[in-house]
């Protein structure tokens, strides 16, 4: 599903499941903003997040992250953090689910 909202230059911009690329990504101030991943069976493997420089510090790659970590538990999946911020973001998040029940 696809929001086409104004983003908004925080991690309210409108995120999106690109599902062809394996990411979830949103446009913030004309730079694609990306959490990627690979999924593998019931794994999603969680392999790389980038933020442009610029616009860091203003919740963005949370915002992915954890748009990312909704739908895997939404599915079922199991979540394999190889990117190091989301292994971070899960360090931060106790409360975080990457496994289901």
């Amino acid at each position: 599903m696809s929001n086409t909202a104004p983003s908004s230059g925080s991690a309210s911009a409108s995120i999106r499941h690109n599902t062809a690329e394996q990411r979830f990504e949103c446009t913030v101030d004309g730079h694609l903003c990306v959490a990627e991943y690979q999924r593998q069976g019931q794994v999603m493997r969680m392999t790389h997040t980038e933020v442009h420089a610029s616009l860091r510090g203003r919740g963005i790659a949370a915002g992915l992250v954890g748009a990312a970590l909704a739908h895997a538990q939404a599915q079922g999946l199991r979540v394999e953090p190889a990117c190091s911020y989301v292994h971070a973001y899960l360090q931060r998040h106790p409360q975080t689910k990457t496994a289901p029940g």
